[in-house]
Parts: C-alpha cells; sequence; structure tokens
C-alpha cells in the first residue's frame, strides 16, 4: 500500500506539474507578445493599454463568482477544464475578427474564460499538495520553466513570422492547458461533519491579516503592469531584436525558477509574509531603477529582479493562503486575491498606457509608488497575524 500511495503521489504532481507547464507556455506567448501583435494590428499604444485594461475589469465580476461556484460545488478540476476550452476557443476567435470594437470583444471573452484558470488551479495544488506534503514551489517552478520557453521560442519565431501570426501560437497553447487539464487527477472531495456549518467567504472578509495580505499581492503584482504591457515595444523600440527580447523575458523568469526550486529550503525566519514584504521591496527598488532608463547593459541585473518583485510575493501570498484558509474556501479565497489582482492590475494597465504615451520611462515611478503601497499592507499583515 506504501509502494502504490508513492506513485498515485508521483502521478499527481507529475500532472500537475505538466498543467502549469502548458498553461504557462500560454502566458510566455502572450504576455510579452500579445501588445506587439495589436500593435501590427494597426492600435496604437493608449488604444492596446486600453484592449488590455478593459477585460481585465470585466474578469473582476467573473473570478469571484466562478471560484465560489467551484467550491460551493466541489468541482475544482471539472471548472479548471471547461475556463481552459472556453479561453482556447475565444481566442481563437481574437485570431479571426477585425477592428479594434471587435478584438475587445472577443478578447474579453477570452479574459473572462481565462481569468480563473489560475486561482483554480492553485487552489487545486495547494489542496492536493497539502494532503501529500508537498511543497508548492518546488511544482509550480514547471510553469516557470515553460514560461521561459515560451518567451524565447516565441521571440525566436518572431524573426521568421509576422507579428499578425503570433496569435495562433497563444490558440495552440491554451489547446494544450485544456487537454492537460481533463488528464488531472480528481481531488479528494472534502466533508464537512454533520452538525457543524460549512465555510463561508465572510469568514474571509472579517479576516484583516486575509484582507491585509490581498491587497499587498494585488499591489506588488499590480506594480508590473507598465512592464507586461510596453517593455517589448520599448526595447524593440531601442533596437533589440525579438531573441534578445525573450531572452530577457526569459532571465526573469530563471531567476523565479531558482527561487520556486529552493523555496522549500528556506529558512523558517523567511515565513509568507516576511517572503511578501520582500517581494513589495523589490518592486519597488526595480521599478524606480527602470524608471532612470538604465542602459541595455543593465536589464539583465533589473530581469533578475523579478526573483524578488514577483517570486518571493507570489510564495508569500501562497504560503500565507494554505496555512490561513480552510480547504473549503481554497478556491475562493484565490478568487478573491486574484479579483484585488485583477481591479488594480487593470487600473494600472489602463493609466500605464496613458503615462507612457506621455511621460515615456518616468510612469515607472507611478509603479515603484503602488510597490510601496503594497509593502506597506504587508507589513500591516504581519502585525495582524500576531497573537493579540
Amino acid at each position: 500500500m506504501a509502494h502504490q500511495s508513492k506513485l498515485s503521489t508521483d502521478r499527481f504532481v507529475l500532472k500537475l506539474g505538466l498543467f502549469y507547464a502548458a498553461y504557462f507556455l500560454f502566458g510566455g506567448v502572450q504576455l510579452p507578445f500579445f501588445p506587439l501583435w495589436l500593435e501590427a494590428r494597426g492600435l496604437d499604444a493608449a488604444t492596446i493599454g486600453l484592449v488590455i485594461a478593459v477585460p481585465m475589469l470585466a474578469r473582476v465580476l467573473a473570478v469571484p463568482f466562478i471560484t465560489r461556484a467551484a467550491d460551493r460545488f466541489r468541482a475544482i478540476k471539472a471548472t479548471l477544464v471547461i475556463c481552459a476550452a472556453s479561453g482556447a476557443l475565444a481566442m481563437t476567435l481574437v485570431g479571426l475578427v477585425d477592428g479594434v470594437v471587435a478584438i475587445l470583444l472577443t478578447f474579453t471573452v477570452t479574459a473572462v474564460a481565462v481569468a480563473p484558470v489560475l486561482s483554480l488551479s492553485d487552489a487545486y495544488a495547494l489542496c492536493g499538495l497539502g494532503e501529500r506534503g508537498r511543497a508548492y514551489g518546488p511544482v509550480r517552478l514547471w510553469g516557470s520553466v515553460a514560461f521561459i520557453a515560451g518567451n524565447i521560442g516565441a521571440g525566436y519565431l518572431l524573426g521568421f513570422i509576422s507579428a499578425t501570426h503570433l496569435i495562433w501560437l497563444v490558440v495552440a497553447a491554451l489547446v494544450v492547458t485544456t487537454m492537460v487539464a481533463i488528464a488531472l487527477d480528481p481531488l479528494d472531495v472534502p466533508v464537512t461533519p454533520a452538525g457543524q456549518p460549512r465555510a463561508s467567504a465572510g469568514q474571509l472578509w472579517r479576516n484583516p491579516a486575509f484582507l491585509a495580505v490581498a491587497a499587498a499581492a494585488a499591489l506588488t503584482q499590480g506594480s508590473h503592469a507598465l512592464f507586461y504591457g510596453f517593455s517589448t515595444m520599448e526595447w524593440r523600440a531601442a533596437g533589440l531584436d525579438g531573441v534578445t527580447i525573450g531572452a530577457l523575458w526569459g532571465l526573469g523568469v530563471v531567476a523565479e525558477v531558482v527561487l520556486f526550486a529552493y523555496s522549500a529550503r528556506l529558512p523558517a525566519s523567511l515565513g509568507p509574509l516576511v517572503l511578501l514584504s520582500i517581494g513589495a521591496a523589490g518592486a519597488v527598488l526595480r521599478w524606480t531603477a527602470m524608471a532612470l532608463d538604465p542602459p541595455t547593459a543593465m536589464l539583465p541585473v533589473l530581469q533578475i529582479l523579478h526573483a524578488g518583485s514577483f517570486g518571493a510575493a507570489h510564495l508569500g501570498a501562497m504560503g500565507f493562503l494554505a496555512r490561513a484558509v480552510p480547504k473549503e474556501l481554497a478556491a475562493t479565497a484565490q478568487g478573491l486575491v486574484a479579483t484585488a489582482s485583477g481591479i488594480v492590475m487593470a487600473s494600472a494597465t489602463g493609466l500605464s498606457g496613458l503615462i507612457y504615451a506621455a511621460t515615456g520611462s518616468l510612469a515607472y515611478l507611478a509603479m515603484a509608488a503602488m510597490a510601496l503601497a503594497g509593502l506597506a499592507c504587508a507589513i500591516a499583515a504581519q502585525r495582524f497575524s500576531r497573537p493579540q
């Protein structure tokens, strides 16, 4: 029986790692190169910011509803499959339509479908890995590795194909994501003991530490909006080719992979809330430096800071949720954090397009201020978490 259990655990972890790889391959192509596809379709910087931002606002309504339903019906995996398949179909429509309005509408539908996928997969991972005594970081790192492959691969292909064809790489990655999601093992369904009330989302809203963590994560991750939306275009305008741009994106994720790989070995003093604070502080440093229009030779160093600005913040937030949230609310909690991040990211993306068009790289100072607010929330979360 012990041997069977080990094989089962290995299979679960393998399939989960493959899912993260497929989903983040999609992100590795879509995130840096979708704005370039929009530009190739004739959209200017302000319109690109709008096209990216509006779907973020729309999915704010969808994510908490979908994740709460997944918890209520004990159907995290099934919901994950439906969302991935719907996203693949909608992204296909994005590639087929013409005109700003049509692109905006179809991309909004895509964003609503795809938005819950990461929340659902992280809830699935924290529940399943917790049952098996496995750490989150070493499994999640395969997503980061695939993200690098998407960055570099799409950057390489950009030298051979038109930017208007990049959308089909995104569609293909979503199709693979759907196939792997179908293959995931079902989770053990938690059963509420007779006479005990079921966990409700109100428990999360009444927890000040949870609210502070959600705000810190949202502000820190939201501070990446300008980088996600416009760094590729800025670097290309500076004369960097597609391979170099892809390599720069990949370098940041390599640093993130190293952090994830060793996350289970971090000292106990680097608890979730400390990591969250480190992530916010790293973002402040990174965006302040980017605002100074650093030379190309400095870009690799700033990209390595992604392990701090994103990696540490993400591990901190996930670690807190794994420890502080009941399993019955795993998807709900992920959805609320994602919703907060979506609101902040949508606002930051829309504003960053306007600020960047007016001030160029100085717009990064606004992102640094956002990360500083995230650091204040992370510090507040530590205070709320202390025994009274």
